[in-house]
């Protein structure tokens, strides 16, 4: 009997560990959700349309780009290649750096949009820095994205944050985004790399569903060919 409970106790938390991605998907249809269930108040809809992919970050540790140590995951997914919908998510950490402006919340969420083929490059590799490699400005927040600054137009990858009820845009300088192989061994069964899962029409996991419904729900169309800023 001893010896079940202690096999039970050693299991427990490889269980656990087994559970976070797909518990990270779900927090992070619930942020997308939230975030869009205020048009006034959320991702202009036209940068959307437009958006070569998206990432998600639930639950940034805000402290962590105080000190440069980790942050959090989230996930990335692109348009398909072909026809209309997302891709199956890709795991992401995001790393040190700093951001634009600190509420001084526990917690922080982000989004970021891809918005051109230069982006996705980035995105599609192993690692790359935020505001170094690839060119980040704060997105404009509203239904319309005529308060855009030249800045942003110009940007390759635009980012919001969330922290105590607040959605804003936010500059990160210096943070670095990379793929994350064991995270996604946990949903795929195998170390599938970020550019396999984004670009290959992987099979996503079923803990996707709700994410990608989210997606196909607020932006179910082709990317809107008159603004690629290619």
């Amino acid at each position: 009997m001893r010896l079940i409970l202690v096999a039970a106790l050693a299991i427990t938390p490889l269980l656990a560990k087994d559970d976070e991605p797909a518990k990270r998907l779900t927090e992070s249809a619930a942020v997308f959700s939230e975030i869009m269930a205020t048009p006034d108040k959320g991702i202009p809809e036209d940068l959307l349309a437009n958006a070569h992919c998206i990432v998600i970050v639930p639950g940034l540790k805000s402290a962590a780009f105080l000190v440069g140590g980790k942050y959090g995951k989230g996930y990335a997914s692109c348009r398909n290649a072909v026809g209309p919908g997302w891709s199956a998510p890709a795991t992401v950490r995001v790393e040190g750096g700093s951001v634009g402006f600190q509420l001084g919340g526990s917690t922080t969420d982000l989004i970021m949009l891809v918005m051109n083929a230069r982006g996705v490059d980035k995105l599609l590799s192993s690692k790359f820095t935020l505001g170094g490699e690839a060119s980040v400005a704060g997105g404009p927040v509203g239904r319309t994205t005529t308060a855009q600054t030249d800045a942003q137009m110009k940007a390759e990858i635009l980012s919001w944050s969330r922290s105590q009820g607040l959605f804003a845009g936010v500059a990160l300088t210096g943070a670095t985004l990379r793929e994350d192989l064991d995270d996604n061994a946990t949903l795929y069964g195998k170390r599938l790399e970020n550019r396999q899962i984004l670009t290959t029409g992987v099979r996503a996991p079923k803990a996707a569903a709700k994410l990608l419904n989210l997606l196909n729900k607020y932006s179910p169309r082709e990317r809107t060919a008159t603004t690629s800023r290619r």
